[in-house]
């Protein structure tokens, strides 16, 4: 694990569907963490590193827009 955090951004505007993981939860590299509908599809997006979900930017049914930052990972 790193001490150095982690934020995952979105890439393309989107709505959020489903959120996998918890704050405090340890995550692996390229782990589904979070369910993204672009254009009427979904969209699994992996964890770019692994460590502890430090913090969660973002709520279920939320919509999100390109550059938004959705999760802190440490």
């Amino acid at each position: 694990m790193s001490a150095e955090a982690t934020t995952m951004k979105a890439e393309f505007p989107g709505k959020i569907l489903d959120i996998m993981v918890r704050e405090g939860d340890s995550i692996t590299a390229g782990q589904p963490v979070i369910l993204l509908e672009v254009m009427k599809m979904e969209n699994e997006l992996l964890a770019p590193a692994g460590g502890v979900v430090e913090k969660i930017h973002i709520e279920k049914n939320h919509s999100v827009g390109a550059g938004d930052v959705l999760l802190t990972i440490r």
